[in-house]
C-alpha cells in the first residue's frame, strides 16, 4: 500500500472561480439540469457532480467525464489557451475544461454527467492523483450513474488529458456498467511521460499541474514532496501507472504526433497494450483541444457511442482498425488506414551519423570522428550538432524511433536532448502543431539523463528503447558511453529535395517565454562540453521507420 504525503491547498474553490455546493434543478438550453448532486464513495467521501439530462422521461445513456478543473470552469479553452484553435461556436456556455459539451450530447439523447474529483473543488475526502483509491472511487460514480432512474444502464467516459488518465485507471477494474471508452490524448504512465522524459526531471509543467489540480477545501497530495522523494520509478510511481493489460471495455482511442512529452506515447501505449477485442485508434497531427471539438471529429466519437450505448447499428463495423495521418506541413496531411499499430511491414533502418560531414547516411561512415557541442547552451552554432539527410524519393517515415548515440563528458553525467525537423529544399523548416497551441513544432522530440540509461530489456526494442529507471550509473568522465534514446512516434512525409534533419544539445529544443504552458526542462546537469562520436567502434545512429508504399506491404 503506497503512503501518501498530503497539505493544504494553496487555492480554495472561491479564489478559483467557484463557490460552495448549491443543490439546484431547474431547464435550461433544452435540459434538466442537476447542479451540485452528492454521491458517496466506498471510502465514505462525497463526491459533487452536476447532470445535464435531455428533457425526456425516456432512460439516457451516460456520458461521464471526471476531473480535477472545476466542473463549473467558468472559462472555455479557447479563453485560456487563444492559440488552441478551438472556435466559440463548437461549444456551448455549458462546457467544461476537456469535457463534452452537454448541449450536444442531450441533444442527441444522452446524460452528461461531470464530477470533481475527491478532495477537489467541494468533493469531500483527501485528493490523490493518478491514483488505485481514485480509480475506485470513479468506479462507484460509474455504478452510480448506471443505475440511476434516467440512465438506460450504459455509461461511456469521454474527455481530455486528465480525464483519459483516469480512463485507463477506472476501466482496469471493469465497472458492469461501464460500456465503452474514449481515451483521447492522456497518458499511462507518469513517471516516464511528465514527471521525468528519459530521467531529466519536469521543471515547469509539473509543477504547474500540482497547483492546477489543487483547488480544495480539504487537504491535497503532496506531489511536490512526494516527487522529490521519489527520483526513481519505484512502488510509489508504479502505483501511478496504468495496468493496460487488464482493459477489455469497447476503445476508441484518439492520440496526435503534436503532443509530444505529454500525450504522444503514453495514448499510443495504451491503444497497443489494453485488452479490448473491440479497440480503434485514430491518430492526427493537429491541435489536440482543436481536434476534440472540431464537429468532425465529435460526429465520429458519437458514432462510437452510439454503437455501445445505444445499440445503434451504424457504420463503426467498416471503421478502420488504425485511421492515421502522415503529415506534410503544419494541418497538411493524408490520412491512412490501417489494420494494426505499429503499421505491419515497416522497414526500421539506420541512419548512420557522420561527425566529419554533419550529415546521416543510410551508409556507414568511411571514418571516425566527433562533433562538440555546448552541453549548457542551445542554439545554433557551437551550442548544438546538426546532422542532416536529403531525400532522393518520396520517403515516409511512420511510427517509433530511436537515436543510439555514443557520447562522452568531462563529467559525471549529462542531459541530452534530441529533436527531428523537416527542411525543405530551401533550406526552410517546414513546423507543426505542437503541444496543443503552438505551431513550431519538431517531426518528434527524445530525452535522455546518462545517468538513468539503463533499459528494461523485457520491454525495449530496438525502436522504442524503454529505460528502467531503478538506479544512477555514472559516467566515467572522458569515455565515449553508449545511449539508447526513445524518439517519441511520428509520421510524416519527406518529398524529394527535402531534409530530415537532427539536431542534439543540452537544453529543450523550443523555448516559450512564460507562463506559457509547456514542457520545460531547466534543472539540467549540464556544465561544459558533450562530444558526440560517430564511426567505427562508435557508429552512432538515428532507427526510422521506413513505410513502404501498402502494395509492397501486403
Amino acid at each position: 500500500m503506497v503512503e501518501y504525503r498530503f497539505r493544504t491547498p494553496r487555492m480554495t474553490p472561491e479564489s478559483r472561480g467557484g463557490s460552495a455546493p448549491n443543490p439546484v434543478r431547474g431547464v435550461e438550453d433544452g435540459m434538466i439540469i442537476e447542479r451540485d448532486v452528492r454521491v458517496e464513495t466506498r471510502y465514505g467521501d462525497g463526491v459533487y457532480l452536476d447532470v445535464f439530462r435531455p428533457d425526456s422521461d425516456r432512460p439516457a445513456p451516460v456520458l461521464l467525464s471526471w476531473m480535477p478543473y472545476g466542473k463549473h470552469n467558468p472559462l472555455p479553452i479557447q479563453r485560456i489557451f487563444p492559440d488552441s484553435g478551438v472556435r466559440d461556436e463548437w461549444t456551448s456556455r455549458h462546457t467544461a475544461f476537456e469535457c463534452p459539451d452537454p448541449v450536444y450530447w442531450t441533444r442527441h439523447g444522452y446524460a452528461v454527467v461531470l464530477v470533481d474529483l475527491p478532495g477537489t473543488w467541494n468533493s469531500e475526502g483527501r485528493a490523490t492523483y493518478c491514483s488505485p483509491e481514485e480509480a475506485e472511487a470513479f468506479y462507484d460514480l460509474i455504478e452510480w450513474a448506471g443505475t440511476e432512474s434516467w440512465s438506460n444502464g450504459k455509461v461511456g467516459l469521454s474527455g481530455v488529458s486528465y480525464l483519459t488518465v483516469m480512463q485507463w485507471r477506472v476501466a482496469e477494474l471493469d465497472p458492469p456498467h461501464l460500456a465503452a471508452i474514449n481515451p483521447y490524448e492522456g497518458w499511462t504512465d507518469t513517471y516516464r511521460e511528465v514527471v521525468r522524459h528519459g530521467g531529466i526531471p519536469s521543471s515547469w509543467f509539473w509543477p504547474y499541474l500540482w497547483d492546477r489540480w489543487g483547488a480544495s477545501r480539504t487537504e491535497i497530495e503532496d506531489l511536490e514532496a512526494e516527487t522529490a522523494e521519489h527520483p526513481f520509478y519505484d512502488d510509489f510511481w508504479r502505483s501511478k501507472t496504468a495496468l493496460l493489460e487488464k482493459i477489455r471495455t469497447p476503445a476508441y482511442v484518439v492520440a496526435s504526433w503534436s503532443d509530444q512529452g505529454l500525450h504522444t506515447r503514453g495514448t499510443l501505449e495504451g491503444y497497443k497494450r489494453i485488452s479490448s477485442s473491440e479497440k480503434w485508434l485514430e491518430v492526427h497531427g493537429r491541435k489536440k483541444w482543436a481536434y476534440y471539438y472540431d464537429p468532425e471529429s465529435v460526429e465520429r466519437q458519437r458514432t462510437f457511442f452510439d454503437r455501445y450505448l445505444k445499440g445503434v447499428d451504424n457504420d463503426l463495423s467498416s471503421w478502420p482498425r488504425v485511421r492515421l495521418e502522415v503529415r506534410r506541413g503544419l494541418d497538411d496531411g493524408d490520412v491512412r488506414a490501417e489494420s494494426e499499430w505499429p503499421v505491419p511491414g515497416t522497414d526500421y533502418r539506420r541512419l548512420h551519423l557522420d561527425a566529419t560531414r554533419s550529415t546521416l547516411s543510410w551508409e556507414t561512415p568511411a571514418e571516425e570522428g566527433v562533433v562538440t557541442y555546448d552541453g549548457a547552451g542551445s542554439g545554433p552554432g557551437a551550442h548544438r550538432a546538426v546532422f542532416d539527410l536529403t531525400f532522393e524519393e518520396t520517403t515516409e517515415l511512420v511510427g517509433h524511433m530511436s537515436a543510439t548515440l555514443h557520447m562522452s563528458a568531462d563529467t559525471e553525467d549529462m542531459d541530452v536532448f534530441v529533436s527531428l525537423w523537416k527542411i525543405d529544399a530551401g533550406g526552410r523548416p517546414i513546423t507543426f502543431s505542437h503541444y496543443g497551441n503552438f505551431e513550431d513544432g519538431p517531426v518528434a522530440l527524445g530525452w535522455l539523463r546518462a545517468s538513468h540509461r539503463e533499459l528494461d530489456h523485457e520491454r525495449s526494442t530496438p525502436h522504442q528503447p524503454v529505460l528502467a529507471h531503478r538506479r544512477a550509473l555514472t559516467l566515467k568522465p572522458g569515455e565515449p558511453t553508449r545511449l539508447d534514446i526513445e524518439v517519441l512516434p511520428s509520421a510524416t512525409t519527406f518529398a524529394p529535395g527535402e531534409r530530415l534533419r537532427l539536431v542534439v544539445q543540452g537544453t529543450d529544443a523550443n523555448h516559450y517565454p512564460k507562463p506559457k504552458v509547456y514542457a520545460r526542462h531547466e534543472e539540467t546537469l549540464n556544465e561544459g562540453d558533450h562530444v558526440i562520436h560517430t564511426g567505427g567502434e562508435h557508429d552512432s545512429y538515428l532507427l526510422v521507420p521506413v513505410l513502404p508504399p501498402a502494395p509492397e506491404r501486403d
